[in-house]
Order: C-alpha cells, then sequence, then structure tokens
C-alpha cells in the first residue's frame, strides 16, 4: 500500500474504495452501524471521562470521528478526546463532503472536519472538539511505529476477503501491543482468523450480534493490569 487518494465510485448514493469494490459505510444506515459497532462494541460513551484516546484503521470518510464526536459532545464529561486514525487511502476532500452529506444529524460536526483537516495538515485541534491526526501511509508499518496506546480501537478496514493487509495477525499483535490496560478493540468483522488473531494477540474475544445484514461482529478486550 502506498500515500495516495482514494479511487471513489459511487453506486446508489453510498460511496465504494474501487480498490476494494468495498463500501464505506453500511448501505442500510452507516451512522447506526458506527453507533452499534464502534461505540456500543467499545462500550462507549459510559467510557468516556478524562482524558480518552481513540484510534482506528481505516479513516475512511470521516464517519466514525464525527460519531464519536457527537457522542462526546453529548455525555458531557470532562476531560479530552483524542482521535488517532491509520489511514494509506485518503479521500479526497470533495468526496469526504459529498459522502458526508448525506447524515444531516452530522452536519455542523461535518463542515468543522472539512474546515481543519485535509490529509496535508496533520494533527490538528477541531473547534471545541477532539485533537484528530490522521496517519497516512501502510498501517503495518505506521501502526508498530506509533508511540501512543489507545483506550479503545476501531477496526475499521475493508473485508479482510478484499483487504487482507489490514487483518494481518502481525498488524493486529501491533494493535494490541498499542493497547492500554483494560483497553478494547471492535470491528464489524467476525471472520474466524480476525477473531483468532487477536486472541493470540493477548485479547480476550467475544462474538455478538452484528448490525444490519451481518449476523455477528466482534468485540475484543485487553486484560487488565496485574
Amino acid at each position: 500500500m502506498t500515500d495516495q487518494r482514494a479511487r471513489i465510485e459511487w453506486r446508489d448514493g453510498v460511496p465504494i474504495a474501487q480498490a476494494f469494490d468495498d463500501p464505506y459505510y453500511s448501505l442500510d444506515n452507516g451512522v447506526a452501524e458506527t453507533r452499534h459497532v464502534f461505540l456500543a462494541g467499545n462500550d462507549l460513551p459510559a467510557r468516556f471521562g478524562g482524558d480518552f484516546l481513540l484510534a482506528e484503521l481505516g479513516f475512511g470518510t470521516g464517519l466514525n470521528l464525527l460519531v464519536t464526536w457527537a457522542a462526546w459532545d453529548k455525555a458531557g464529561q470532562p476531560g479530552a478526546l483524542s482521535f488517532t486514525s491509520f489511514e494509506a487511502f485518503p479521500m479526497a476532500a470533495d468526496d469526504m463532503a459529498a459522502a458526508l452529506g448525506h447524515f444531516t444529524e452530522l452536519k455542523p460536526y461535518a463542515e468543522a472536519l472539512l474546515a481543519a483537516w485535509t490529509p496535508e495538515s496533520g494533527k490538528v485541534e477541531l473547534p471545541d472538539g477532539p485533537t484528530l491526526e490522521v496517519i497516512t501511509g501502510d498501517a503495518r508499518v505506521t501502526v508498530p511505529a506509533w508511540d501512543k496506546c489507545a483506550d479503545a480501537w476501531f477496526l475499521d478496514g475493508f473485508s479482510p476477503a478484499k483487504n487482507p493487509e489490514l487483518w494481518e495477525p502481525a498488524l493486529l499483535a501491533a494493535v494490541a501491543n498499542h493497547t492500554k490496560p483494560g483497553g478494547t478493540a471492535a470491528t464489524y468483522s467476525a471472520a474466524g482468523a480476525v477473531r483468532q488473531a487477536l486472541s493470540e494477540a493477548g485479547f480476550d474475544v467475544t462474538r455478538v450480534p452484528g448490525f444490519g445484514r451481518k449476523r455477528h461482529m466482534t468485540r475484543a478486550r485487553m486484560p487488565d493490569a496485574k
């Protein structure tokens, strides 16, 4: 994988990554999917409070960030939210704006993101919101080199069958190495190889009901420090 812009085509208003022939979000309801898979899958927003660091494989349209930002605001807990995403193929601004335009309930957050961030901007402080850093490049290189540990991970690469690089055991082991004790990870995927790799990396792994057309998804938790 190399650092370059994502190539997009549109099907019924949904952006599809040409490189992987996979949609960026649920064909049923992208916001509800993020809430079910990534927020509920990481026991959020109940865990919000204090300084909280979220990490993500696959920034895509930025939808997960916006849903998380809105949930953080609604929770009204003290502290600071940081959001770090690892993305090999950043989406062009006009494609991102078109994709996020479907989610009218998130319009203020989308406008703030689009005004403040570009793939070249590095770390940015979103207005009255989280600190955002999108690290571009091959996650198999950038995640192991990261110098932080997350409270929670959104594992949101394209499907393992179409984007196997983001589900390799070595990368998921690097995710585990960059997760705090008691930290969590969640993904829409319930593939046996993904669950096995997370388990071998040190997570306690559970298969739970998925969203929409997906019967199951995966939740993972790092044991507490002894």
